[in-house]
This record gives C-alpha cells, structure tokens and sequence, in this order.
C-alpha cells in the first residue's frame, strides 16, 4: 500500500481498511487538544484523541498554567480593577504587531468572560487574591499578576492598563500540570476515546478534503477515518533544529527551547494538504532578569554601549527585542544601590565593575565617550524624572551615580534564553485551516501553537497569552469541526 508521510497525504483511494471510524479525530492531547475535544464532544460529535506521547501533557503541562483574561473578571473588580473588553482589545492588537490577526483579538476579548467562566466550570480553581509586582509566576497560590506590558509604553498610552495573567490555584511554580490533569479528567468524563504512544504521520484526503489519519500504534499503522473533521492541536516546531534553520533563524543565537514534543509535525501535516503557514520567524524568547525586580531600574545597551528599549517592559518584550541586538551579547548596567547577585537560573556574568561608568566602558572594551555618554544621557533626564528616548516609566527610573559600577553580561549563548515558536498555520477563528489562496482546507482545523494565533509576535508577548489562545480557540476547533457536515 502506498505510505502518507508528514509532507505528503496517503489518498483515501489508497486505504484497503479503514481501522477506527469516528467523527472528529483530535491530534494531541495538551490544553488545545483537550479543549477542542470537549468542545466537539459536547456538540455530539463522536471524538477520538491521538497523542505521540504516553500520556496528556504538551508544552501546557510545562506552563505555570497562567492564562491571559481581562474585561473585568471578578478577580479583578476585586482588587480594584476597572478593565473593559475594549481595553483588552486594544491590548492584543498592539501585542500582535503589524500582523495581529484583529478578527482573533476582537472575538477573544468579547469572549473573555464567558471563556474564565467555562474553565471554572471544568474545575479549574482560583484563589482570586491579587499579587502586585513584577514577577513571573506566583510564589505561592496566588491568582491575578502583572504578566505583560500593560503598565508600560507603548501599551499604556492607548490601553487603559490592567493585570490579566490569572493563574490557576498552585502553590508553586509549575501549575500547568494540575490544569492539564483537570482537563484530562473532563475529557475522560465525556467520553472521548484517548489513543496515546500512537504518532500520527500523515494525514488523508479524498481529493481537497481531510478526511482521516494515519497512525502508528504498536509500530503498525492505522488507518483512521474521521467523517467531520481532524484537529491538529500539536504544538510548536522549536524542538526541530532543522525547522528553526529554515524559518526561525534567529532562534539559533539561543539555546533553551521549551517544548515537549514540539517537532512541527502538525504543521507539516497541515502545510502538506494545502495549508498556508504564516508568520514562521516569529518566536517568544526570555531571560528571567526581573528578579530581583530593582534590575528594572538598571539600564540596556548593546554591544555598541546603546540602549534599546524601556526595561520596564515585560521581561519577554525586553529580551526578544535583546535577540534582535548585533552581536552575541547585552550588558544590563547597574550601580550599587540597586546590585545583586543574578539567579543562577538566568546564567548572568559580571562582565566589568569600576568605580566610574568610563572605567566599566574601558573594562568592556567599547570606545571612548560611547556607554559613559549612554549613561550621562540617561542619568541627566532620570534626575528629572522622565526617559524621553525611549519612555521608562517614572515609577522605575533611578540616576545610576552610587558606585561601584557594575555591567552584568547576558550571552545570547550561554545565558538561559528559554524560547518557543509562534508561527503555524493559518487559521480562521473557527480553527479552520487557510491555504495559500486564503480558503478554508476541507475538514481540516487547527489550534494552539501549531497555528499562528492569539500571540503573533515575540516582542509583543504577555504571560498566559499561549494557553489562552489554545483553550479558547481550541474550543472554536473543535465545536467548529464537529458542526463542519451536521
């Protein structure tokens, strides 16, 4: 019989037996995966889930299981929040960049609301205390954080800011895998047939339709056949070296993916029926420097002594915008007042110390009058309380004039840049699968990180914006496919 691979559909002409029959067939099973198969399933439809791994889990159950929701939620009213669906909006288009997709962004925002009431009706718990901040995750159980850039420029001056990462009650780091359970246990609840150790390798068409799957279980394949639609709900492709070669060559200056089993494969299926995919260089990227938070008060430059953004930003917009630096390295300055000694986590060297800002520019290296004059400029508009190069917010400017001095090296090498993919599919905000000419492919749909969704851009990034986009628009997948022939 003629062999599918990831590149290239088996026909359906070419299948002798169809092996397992069902109505939407999902491909993984992290947060995008279980929200498009509970979905489908309440819509009717018969679900059955295919998952490489050995069980449920995804780059989700990696997550600190933060998802990004505003509009006015009761956690925020409560802590004194007055965010608006429109305020959110705005949010995440800015976010998104000049390619944010605003029909995802608009229906996101109006859906908001009713989105954090569905995941607590699924049991996911909220302590519902507000924690105040710069931070990442919670320390403790926490729920609403600061998790992007709504407080600074160029956000806050069009989006009245507010808190939106609210993160499921864990005491810790790390609470995806409880969210990844909870949803487990609800798709287990409705039924759905959950397939794991079973690696999908190609898809199957009937002229321009998807109309099924082939599956290796048991290293033997299975044919599969799904009468409504299939969902690829497989992650990102930063685990593919080869991949991120091709479409994301900026990803190789660093060196810590975040990913399970995020090979690309789902987005090859996809491109392999005639699915567009977009935006492909595009990547999220951070070194955790905020903490302690005081670094925020320090200032960035290059490897030419200039700075290059406000670092009161969230720490991903600052380190993406970091990556996009000449050279292999940034010094974060700092004075006494505010030094200590970095995470061990964020691999961060001291790279000079004086006693003057000229004495640390001759340790690094750099020209006569180029970081000094830096600095010079920066403390003389600090003394009077503003940044109008490049915006800080008053609350976190500080003139840098109580030494000793010190640059703090990040090496795009060696410093800890975790990184994950933001390119995929073209999507419709139903999940359907876009080609090239814009249309949707028959039967095919898409969600999470395998798609070019929610969060389009690394520089615009917030915490919690990924598992939002891959709850919510994995329930449009699903509930969309299950509807698709009905």
């Amino acid at each position: 019989m003629t062999r599918g691979t990831l590149h290239r559909p088996l026909l359906a002409q070419d299948v002798a037996t169809w092996d397992i029959e069902t109505d939407v067939a999902v491909v993984g099973f992290g947060a995008s995966g279980a929200c498009a198969a509970l979905e489908a399933a309440a819509a009717g439809a018969k679900v059955t889930m295919f998952e490489a791994g050995s069980g449920s889990g995804g780059t989700s159950a990696l997550s600190g299981g933060e998802i990004y929701i505003g509009g006015g939620t009761d956690v925020q009213r409560a802590a004194g929040f007055d965010d608006t669906v429109e305020s959110l909006a705005t949010y995440l288009k800015m976010s998104g960049g000049t390619h944010a997709d605003v029909a995802k962004c608009d229906l996101y925002a109006e859906n908001s609301l009713d989105h954090f009431a569905w995941l607590k009706a699924q049991g996911v718990p909220y302590k519902g205390t507000y924690l105040p901040g710069k931070i990442i995750e919670p320390p403790e159980d926490d729920t609403l954080i600061w998790s992007g850039s709504e407080e600074a420029w160029p956000y806050a001056a069009a989006a009245t800011p507010a808190p939106r990462g609210h993160v499921i009650q864990f005491m810790g780091w790390g609470g995806g895998r409880k969210l990844i359970d909870i949803l487990e246990a609800r798709v287990r609840d409705a039924h759905v047939e959950v397939c794991v150790d079973a690696k999908v390798q190609s898809l199957v068409t009937d002229g321009e339709r998807v109309v099924g799957l082939v599956v290796r279980i048991n290293n033997a394949p299975v044919h599969v056949r799904a009468s409504r639609g299939v969902v690829l709900a497989t992650g990102g492709f930063c685990m593919n070296p080869a991949m991120l070669a091709r479409y994301a060559p900026a990803t190789l200056k660093i060196s810590d993916p975040i990913g399970d089993n995020d090979n690309g494969s789902g987005i090859l299926m996809g491109m392999s029926a005639g699915g567009d995919a977009i935006h492909m260089d595009e990547f999220f990227t951070t070194c955790p420097w905020i903490m302690p938070s005081d670094f925020v008060k320090g200032i960035f430059v290059n490897e030419a002594g200039n700075r290059f953004i406000n670092e009161d930003c969230y720490h991903g917009r600052v380190s993406r915008t970091m990556i996009d630096q000449p050279g292999e390295k940034v010094w974060l300055l700092v004075d006494n007042a505010i030094f200590s000694q970095p995470l061990d986590l964020a691999r961060i060297n001291i790279a000079a110390v004086g006693d003057s800002w000229e004495e640390v520019e001759r340790e690094l290296g750099l020209p006569e009058r180029t970081l000094a004059a830096t600095v010079a400029t920066f403390n003389h508009y600090a003394a009077e309380g503003q940044d109008p190069v490049f915006h800080k917010a008053p609350a976190w400017l500080k003139v840098l004039d109580e030494g000793p001095f010190a640059a703090l090296e990040l090496n795009f090498r060696d410093s800890y840049f975790s990184f994950f993919t933001l390119g995929g599919l073209s999507t419709l905000p139903t999940g359907q699968v876009l080609d090239r000419a814009g249309d949707p492919v028959p039967g095919l749909f898409a969600a999470g990180r395998a798609t070019s969704g929610l969060p389009r851009s690394g520089h615009g990034y917030s915490s919690g914006m990924s598992l939002a986009d891959c709850t919510f628009f994995g329930r449009q997948a699903g509930r969309h496919a299950a509807t698709a022939n009905v």
